[in-house]
């Protein structure tokens, strides 16, 4: 079975086309549309086997960008599969489901609805998402279509640790709670890191670190999250790329009063101005954070170390929590590929009875690997993670039965 998975953003969309046969699993194609809405956007498009393919054009929305994906699947040079009648099903990425969605679903009216409800806690993510399903009906129709949500696996955190202590009242009214993200990929790397250290996923204690220009900590106890470090929104938790992270609130309440900023500046602020980019007014990027520290910058170094401390702590957190801690697993675009944030972050955990192997740990990005020495009752792995293949293998598994 053929699908097509997409993750649509404000102003793109990330896609790969996967033939899903149990007997062989196979990547066929991979690419983006970025720029939409935009005066020239972009489509990168690489086939397996294949030269890239690259195309610059105003791209207005994001039907147009699906039907440039299309195209390029299908085309004579470039593509990889003969006509639209070989794509089976549509797998998307949707970023929040509030407390109405504990696993993926097959999309219809009703499941279009609650994604739109829940808009108004997730404005960010939601209606790129939507406006990905839409389009897909235009210009695919009557293809299953499959939401997989980010919020999904958080949903067997207990209440003790998705709560706040705010009136009660906010929470009936608005839904105000923690729901944590990155699920998709916490879901995938707990267990796949579990068959990688030997252990049982349903007896175990991992704490997964998706760390990215985004970031978020979950402890996973006996394969189910169990608590997570991004809350009501993707803002809370890790110091990011440019986002703040965990904060006193008054400091917040305070910073807009003093600069008479309304809630959407303050919300801006949190999320577009502050993190590594807050810090040192340099990047959001940690590649360029690494260069700055390697180069003795002041901000730098202390934006880096604050960086992995708060990492640190989740860690330590979690480990409490759960009453020890099996394996720490590390994955996303700096845990895959920053042996320093690595290193620094497993530094002094040896009373966790974590031993870090600096040596097997240098030089290591982008691989499955364990990053523990042989003796250390705590095993430490970076894992590549994959949430393309977890949406497919869901998509597969819910579109065989309709």
């Amino acid at each position: 079975m053929v699908i097509l998975v997409l993750n649509c953003g404000s102003s793109s969309i990330k896609y790969q086309l996967i033939d899903m046969d149990p007997s062989s699993q196979k990547l066929l194609a991979k690419g983006l549309v970025d720029r939409i809405g935009l005066e020239e956007g972009d489509l990168k498009h690489k086939p397996e086997g294949k030269d890239k393919f690259e195309l610059h054009q105003p791209i207005p929305d994001h039907t147009t960008g699906i039907k440039l994906v299309l195209d390029a699947l299908t085309d004579a040079t470039h593509g990889v599969i003969a006509s639209l009648s070989e794509v089976k099903a549509v797998g998307h990425r949707v970023a929040h489901g509030g407390e109405f969605f504990p696993t993926s679903c097959v999309v219809d009216e009703d499941v279009k609805l609650k994604i739109r409800s829940l808009i108004q806690i997730a404005p960010l993510h939601n209606p790129a998402n939507l406006e990905g399903i839409l389009s897909i009906e235009k210009v695919l129709p009557g293809v299953p279509q499959v939401a997989v949500f980010d919020t999904s696996f958080h949903q067997t955190i207990p209440a003790i640790n998705y709560m706040y202590a705010l009136p009660h009242e906010y929470y009936v009214k608005y839904g105000i709670r923690k729901y944590g993200f990155h699920g998709t990929s916490h879901k995938f790397v707990s267990r796949e890191g579990a068959k990688f250290a030997g252990l049982d996923i349903d007896n175990s204690k991992i704490i997964t670190c998706h760390i990215g220009n985004g970031g978020s900590v979950t402890a996973v106890l006996n394969g189910k999250s169990y608590n997570t470090s991004m809350g009501f929104s993707p803002v809370d938790g890790l110091v990011m790329g440019t986002r703040c992270g965990s904060v006193d609130p008054s400091a917040v309440t305070f910073i807009g009063q003093k600069e008479g900023m309304n809630y959407d500046q303050l919300n801006t602020m949190m999320n577009k101005k502050s993190g590594v980019l807050g810090l040192t007014g340099l990047s959001s990027d940690m590649r360029d954070i690494d260069d700055a520290y390697d180069a003795g910058n002041e901000k730098a170094i202390l934006a880096r170390d604050m960086y992995c401390q708060r990492i640190k702590s989740f860690v330590g957190q979690y480990a409490a929590e759960m009453g020890g801690v099996d394996l720490v697993i590390f994955t996303g675009g700096v845990g895959e590929n920053s042996p320093e944030v690595r290193e620094q972050v497993c530094s002094a955990l040896e009373f966790l009875g974590l031993e870090f192997d600096t040596a097997a740990n240098k030089g290591v990005r982008s691989q499955d690997k364990l990053l523990s020495k042989a003796a250390s009752r705590v095993k430490v792995a970076v894992m590549a993670t994959n949430e393309e293949l977890v949406i497919a293998t869901d998509t597969y598994e819910l579109v065989k039965k309709v």
